[in-house]
């Protein structure tokens, strides 16, 4: 299998290329996911994907790239989007706001392709999964325990149904694997679909 570049620092998604057996290298991109047009949240996360596949192909250039893949998370509730919180205080806002009720987890992917199906160099392909998640109610005192545990820090919606939050989620509707950050099932139908050798 051809190496990829994953245009990410989360441990998760290594996680994930592993379990896969996918031959990678990390270089996160290095972009400010606060500079952004106000965009509906689905087209946000996919634009924040594709802008982390594009920063990593500039860091490249003169070089053939190969395969990068890049990805965004993003929550909505209340028409409102929320990524990663600045500090314990906003990671407390929010986790105030989703306990009690459901909301979505949107996970963008973006497949840089050195050389498309046409011949041509360097096609991208975005494409995004939408999940629920339902919060059961918390306690001001169920909230304090979780930010104590620190686990919320780099999570987007404060955070990590992975771990302890776990004990939060009464329900989910759609991929676990995408709600993680890497919806495992359309990763591979995307790997397959633009002639990844894999499988």
């Amino acid at each position: 299998m051809e190496p990829i570049i994953l245009a990410s620092g989360s441990l998760r998604r290594q996680e994930y290329f592993r379990l896969m057996g996918l031959p990678f290298s990390i270089m996160p991109a290095q972009i400010n996911e606060e500079d952004h047009d106000p965009l509906p949240p689905r087209k946000l996360a996919e634009e924040l994907a594709v802008r982390k596949v594009n920063a990593v192909v500039d860091l490249l250039t003169g070089r053939h790239p190969g395969w990068i893949f890049g990805a965004d998370t993003l929550l909505q509730v209340d028409g409102e989007v929320y990524g990663k919180p600045a500090g314990r205080e906003d990671a407390q806002r929010m986790l105030n706001t989703l306990q009690g009720r459901s909301h979505h987890v949107i996970t963008a992917m973006a497949l840089y392709s050195g050389k498309a199906k046409d011949g041509n160099q360097g096609s991208i392909d975005c494409r995004s999964v939408v999940s629920d998640v339902t919060f059961a109610p918390l306690s001001p005192e169920d909230i304090a325990w979780y930010l104590d545990s620190g686990e919320w820090q780099g999570a987007a919606g404060a955070y990590k149904v992975q771990g302890l939050a776990g004990c939060f989620v009464s329900e989910i509707r759609g991929s676990y694997s995408g709600i993680v950050g890497l919806p495992l099932h359309e990763f591979y139908v995307m790997l397959r679909e633009n002639g990844y050798s894999y499988g």
